[in-house]
């Protein structure tokens, strides 16, 4: 008899692997052996969603207008909202009917864009590090990528004249993503009029991966790629409710900017989704325009973190420069290990989990990251167990 087999559509087949439900199985493992597990190798909030926010979802939740389904392009009064927060927080000014749309979180965004603005053949630039779905969006568009290595000469900015001239010619879209999932980098108004400057000459659309914008320390505000000069006439923000307000299982996200990728956007959740619960929306717009004391007590939680992580680092002679926004941690691996190899050690024999570098690009490789998701006993409690490996000098 046949064999009945079912064959993939070569979109599947191209998909990059799963970088973060490899590291995930990893922990896991471990965990089942008994062993007490630090996970410091995800991205996953680990504070509570602030109770406001949580209430008006509970009273939300009972309001039948929201029994049925939600308008496709979600309530008018989210995109409102976020447009609110947008000019209060970065004085930038925002039409909610054109230039929001609203995203089950930004990660979705972040694949569709590629697929609303990319055909097979185009180029997408890429920061090398970086979040490893952007790659994904690009292999479902069936699109190439073209990578911009970031580094600690440059702090960790692209080096637009590295690009060459056919590459530039067949680029379409660019992603940039400042605080900077893994190196923590932040961006400068001065790369951000570059940037503009830089899309417009070569029509290239900028998405701007914004989900760290509320998390900047030492007193400094990250920088949106929204406020500079021209930025909607060449680009979209991705904005998140997930690291803000820690919701990220509520998957609340937003695309900012051009009206033009604005509609194409929703016009491609117009055939995948039918927009948000609209409990969900409420409480999003109460996280949006109610009061921020939690977000300016959730950032001053990370920068104390920070700096306790950071002092144990220094006692067991772990060094580098302390990040300036996210929270997460790009740290240099000691030398005669590969960022895979250092990774694996820490959790084979300190129980630890940090993410390989080379997990986010190939000039990750070198490094590991560590997130500030754990209470500064544990985080402490971390890096002394590392420190008893005896592979730093004080």
């Amino acid at each position: 008899m046949k064999t009945y087999t079912i064959q993939p559509a070569h979109r599947i087949r191209t998909l990059p692997k799963q970088f973060f439900a490899a590291l995930v199985t990893k922990a896991n493992a471990r965990i089942a052996m008994g062993r007490d597990v630090i996970n410091l190798g995800q991205g996953n909030p680990d504070m509570p969603t602030p109770p406001h926010i949580v209430q008006t979802l509970q009273k939300a939740a009972a309001n039948p207008a929201y029994h049925k389904y939600p308008p496709f392009r979600g309530y008018p009064f989210l995109k409102e909202a976020v447009a609110k927060r947008y000019e209060e927080d970065y004085g930038v000014r925002l039409d909610p009917a054109a230039e929001v749309a609203i995203l089950f979180g930004g990660k979705t965004g972040l694949v569709e864009i590629s697929q609303c603005l990319l055909n097979p053949g185009d180029v997408c630039l890429v920061p090398d590090p970086g979040y490893p779905d952007y790659w994904s969006g690009v292999a479902l568009a069936e699109a190439e990528m073209a990578f911009m290595p970031l580094t600690a000469e440059r702090k960790f900015l692209p080096d637009f004249s590295r690009i060459d001239a056919e590459t530039l010619r067949r680029a379409k879209l660019m992603f940039l993503n400042y605080p900077n999932n893994p190196t923590a980098a932040t961006a400068t108004p001065a790369f951000y009029e570059e940037t503009v400057a830089f899309a417009r000459k070569h029509e290239i659309v900028v998405a701007s991966d914004f989900a760290y914008g509320a998390i900047g320390f030492d007193g400094k505000r990250p920088v949106s790629f929204l406020e500079t000069p021209g930025a909607k006439e060449v680009g979209v923000e991705f904005y998140t409710a997930s690291k803000t307000y820690n919701m990220a299982g509520w998957r609340v996200g937003f695309a900012l900017g051009n009206a033009a990728v604005i509609e194409m956007l929703n016009l491609i959740q117009d055939h995948y989704y039918c927009s948000l619960f609209g409990g969900i929306q409420e409480a999003a717009a109460e996280a949006l325009t109610g009061s921020q004391e939690p977000v300016k007590e959730l950032v001053a939680t990370y920068e104390r973190r920070r700096d306790a992580l950071y002092a144990a680092l220094e006692r067991i002679g772990w060094r580098a420069d302390k990040p300036a926004g996210s929270f997460f941690c790009w740290l240099p691996v000691p030398e005669g290990y590969t960022s895979e190899s250092f990774a694996d050690l820490l959790l084979e024999e300190a129980d630890v989990v940090v993410a390989p570098g080379n997990g986010f690009g190939s000039s990750g490789e070198g490094y590991v990251r560590l997130g500030l998701l754990a209470p500064e006993a544990r985080l402490e409690e971390a890096a002394e167990r590392i420190g008893r490996l005896g592979l730093f000098r004080n």
